[in-house]
């Protein structure tokens, strides 16, 4: 969201529903997020694409991939890839490293592609965030429509579980000179993320807002869906999943 004003408004109430459409477009998310671990994405990468086993050159899809990172090292790992992201700032940024075999796209994860993939990545928390639950099934149910025959899909999710018992209820991350005043609480089923800062003389608001859905919620989608749930993992070393100790609910389906 752009800058909001502090009392609530219809117009500011509808940019909370919508809030990535133009939170993932600025400048800020990308300085608030800039210290994310390349390298566990990396290990994560080698570890779910040893498991899947995945063709030489296997056409993989990696869903609401933001600048590209996972894109970029699953192309290095020789597949062909194509990274699809709402955002089209991230994917203007994403695409200065395509190629022949990696390609990036403005798409909206409710809409199915007409190309079918041997695999579709879904990851770091990139589901969850439309306002209505029907959404949410809708883009289960694209995921399914652009698999091949015989490819696997991935979602990797918070551990809502773990999330909300170690939540921490407000703290001020400092990058880049900007001071990021952020509180975290949950509502209506939501895991909400406040963030204000001040640039350049300007005050900014935005808010993060992600479904709360645990495994039985994915799995009640998944089975309205017709998917087949395959296997289940906890981290990003694929170890078993716990509900109230795992970081991540990491879930493979077909």
């Amino acid at each position: 969201m752009s800058e909001a004003p502090n009392s609530s408004t219809p117009n500011q109430d509808r940019n909370i529903e919508n809030w990535f459409t133009s939170w993932f477009d600025t400048p800020y998310y990308h300085i608030l997020y800039k210290d994310r671990n390349y390298r566990e994405a990396q290990i994560f990468m080698d570890n779910l694409t040893h498991y899947l086993n995945l063709p030489e050159k296997a056409k993989v899809l990696d869903l609401a991939c933001g600048k590209g990172r996972h894109s970029i090292y699953l192309n290095q790992l020789g597949y062909t890839v194509l990274g699809a992201d709402l955002s089209e700032n991230s994917i203007a940024e994403a695409s200065k490293n395509s190629n022949e075999t990696l390609h990036f796209k403005v798409h909206d994860m409710r809409e199915p592609f007409e190309d079918k993939f041997d695999a579709i990545f879904n990851l770091f928390t990139s589901f969850g965030y439309f306002e209505s639950d029907d959404d949410n099934l809708t883009t289960l149910k694209a995921i399914k429509e652009s698999l091949s025959e015989y490819g696997f899909a991935v979602i990797d999710f918070m551990n809502v579980n773990q999330v909300i018992e170690t939540l921490v209820p407000e703290e001020v991350k400092t990058v880049d000179g900007i001071d990021f005043n952020i509180k975290r609480y949950v509502e209506d089923g939501h895991i909400f993320k406040e963030i204000d800062f001040e640039d350049q003389g300007k005050k900014f608001h935005f808010t993060e807002k992600v479904k709360a859905l645990t495994l039985k919620d994915f799995q009640d989608l998944m089975d309205e869906a017709g998917i087949y749930l395959l296997d289940i993992f906890g981290d990003y070393k694929l170890k078993k999943f716990h509900k109230t100790e795992s970081e991540r609910l990491i879930m493979i389906f077909k």
